[in-house]
């Protein structure tokens, strides 16, 4: 584990912390194409006081994640400094996160995540008794604000650097706004003005190396870029930012980065009915993102954006055409493919709503 102070997040890229599907096994995936931070799913700091097994398996870190952290959510300083100073002292971690970009309504409307946004006071507390109470790095993960057009974290990011955080998140969309519409990257640029010592990391979109570098290096506009929704569509992203240059994957190849997943599943859920059961769904999970891919191939303008519908079309054969299927009876049969039949009566309904098209 590293010591409070002594990770140089500039220009490392970081692989969002991702409830549901930003499991161990992904991670690994991730690891894979060469990814440098990870961070674990979000974990609510309650249940970890209580002992919820679940919410601890969402903490394990796997050995290959040399620069790991662990995500907590929230809104009772109490609560999440003792739930820090637990996860620093039990866990190998490297940073513990502060989440205050989850909109989802479950996390938000109990005081959580995104609707921190509005009480600087209380994110003041948390921060400071969370920097407190352990002995690695607090870094924070913001939105813009609350409502859409009502931008709060240029005023917040300085006092992030007062308060003893190690690195700053932003996502540039609003609470209101949760994925859709255009993040707001010129945004983000301000805030980096902002941030006089502690490093501003910015996300929303990426999915291209193009992408990727130009708000780094032409636009100046962060220290860093995580890259959340991007990496689960084709998460080799990390390895074409690394080399600057577009991978034309092969569907083989795209099915065989699916057997490792399942084979990295089994190993950590369990090789038992259960453990198949749950490498199966959180590999459906998975592809509920996959299958928007367009291959570059056969892709008539690169980069493929976030925000594009992608068009129906044919692959350059029979596996690469069934991949691209938005429906779930599509996804279970490739999960056949890898995993065996489906139990009688299975069925399978996608968890996340994170769909980032244009309203």
């Amino acid at each position: 584990r590293t010591r409070r102070g002594h990770i140089d997040y500039r220009g490392k890229t970081y692989l969002a912390p991702l409830t549901t599907v930003g499991n161990l096994p992904f991670r690994r995936i991730c690891k894979g194409y060469g990814v440098d931070i990870t961070c674990s799913e979000m974990a609510i700091a309650g249940n970890l006081l209580q002992g919820h097994q679940s919410e601890w398996a969402l903490v394990r870190r796997h050995r290959s994640e040399d620069v790991f952290g662990v995500q907590l959510a929230g809104n009772n300083a109490s609560v999440l400094g003792r739930a820090a100073e637990l996860i620093s002292r039990e866990c190998e971690v490297d940073f513990i996160d502060l989440n205050m970009g989850c909109p989802i309504d479950m996390v938000a409307n109990n005081g959580g995540g995104s609707a921190l946004l509005s009480q600087p006071k209380k994110i003041g507390r948390i921060v400071r008794t969370m920097h407190h109470v352990t002995d690695c790095d607090v870094t924070v993960k913001i939105r813009t604000g609350v409502m859409k057009n009502d931008n709060v974290a240029h005023k917040l990011v300085p006092q992030f650097e007062a308060w003893g955080a190690a690195l700053v998140t932003l996502h540039g969309r609003s609470r209101q706004q949760r994925y859709t519409k255009l993040a707001n990257w010129g945004y983000i640029g301000e805030c980096k003005q902002a941030a006089t010592r502690v490093p501003l990391f910015g996300g929303g979109d990426v999915m291209s190396w193009e992408e990727y570098w130009d708000h780094l290096e032409a636009e100046k506009q962060c220290d860093g870029i995580m890259i959340g929704r991007g990496a689960l569509v084709k998460p080799w992203v990390f390895k074409e930012i690394e080399e600057r240059r577009v991978w034309d994957i092969s569907a083989t190849e795209r099915l065989d980065m699916m057997k490792e997943f399942a084979r990295f599943g089994l190993e950590h859920w369990g090789t038992d009915s259960q453990g198949v059961n749950a490498t199966r769904r959180y590999l459906l999970e998975w592809q509920s993102f996959l299958h928007r891919y367009i291959p570059a191939g056969i892709l008539e303008v690169l980069p493929q954006r976030m925000n594009d519908r992608p068009p129906a079309f044919v692959g350059r054969n029979d596996l690469e055409t069934l991949m691209a299927s938005s429906q779930a009876r599509d996804w279970i049969k490739i999960s056949e493919m890898i995993l065996g039949p489906t139990p009688e009566g299975f069925t399978f309904v996608p968890k996340h709503k994170s769909n980032s098209y244009e309203d």
